[in-house]
């Protein structure tokens, strides 16, 4: 009589034991987003990521450097123009303008990566950096393949190829500018888009 006082004893807590991992996992599936929230204020908060003081351009923004405003010039690749002086607002400026500052309003944040072919300012005395999401996501690169911008193939740096390769495809199959706009060589060797379609 007693060991199956026991018996049903231990079975009633395994019982509970169960039901108690059944609802643990349901509730970790209904609160999915809290986790995700969870893990993107980690992100936001990682070393080495840097909060946004100023959209420029498409192609480069301000950073605060550890109390210290920097200009960051994206490697690889060129925005159309959207307020340089002397020069138009040229074709898919705005919109270029406005994708790279909604990819990075998600975050706020952005991680910078200079390239070891590189040099690490240009004539301007702009920074030149990759530009990565806190999700790892590459800026300069996402801009080429969604053709909000020109790979910028004039000076030597590591991803040279890869960007070559992706504004191919892009131009191929007349993504973003490459179908709405005119894109023309420029005495430089680039391009520039001063014309819609």
């Amino acid at each position: 009589m007693e060991y199956e006082g026991r018996r049903k004893f231990f079975s009633f807590i395994l019982f509970l034991i169960l039901i108690g991992i059944i609802v643990a996992g349901i509730l970790l599936l209904s609160n999915s987003s809290w986790l995700k929230n969870g893990a993107k204020r980690v992100e936001q908060n990682q070393p080495g990521l840097y909060t946004i003081n100023r959209y420029v351009d498409g192609d480069t923004i301000d950073v605060n450097m550890n109390g210290s405003v920097e200009t960051i010039r994206f490697i690889g690749v060129d925005t159309p123009e959207t307020h340089k002086p002397n020069t138009p607002v040229q074709c898919y400026g705005p919109e270029a303008a406005a994708h790279t500052k909604a990819l990075i309003s998600k975050f706020g944040k952005v991680r910078l990566q200079a390239d070891p072919l590189d040099t690490n300012r240009d004539r301007y005395g702009r920074l030149l950096r990759y530009v990565y999401l806190p999700d790892g996501t590459l800026i300069d690169e996402q801009i080429i393949q969604q053709g909000y911008g020109f790979a910028y193939l004039n000076f030597p740096f590591s991803k040279k190829d890869q960007f070559a390769a992706d504004q191919q495809i892009a131009q191929t199959a007349k993504i973003g500018l490459w179908g709405a706009c005119q894109p023309t060589i420029n005495q430089y060797g680039g391009y520039t888009s001063n014309n819609a379609n």
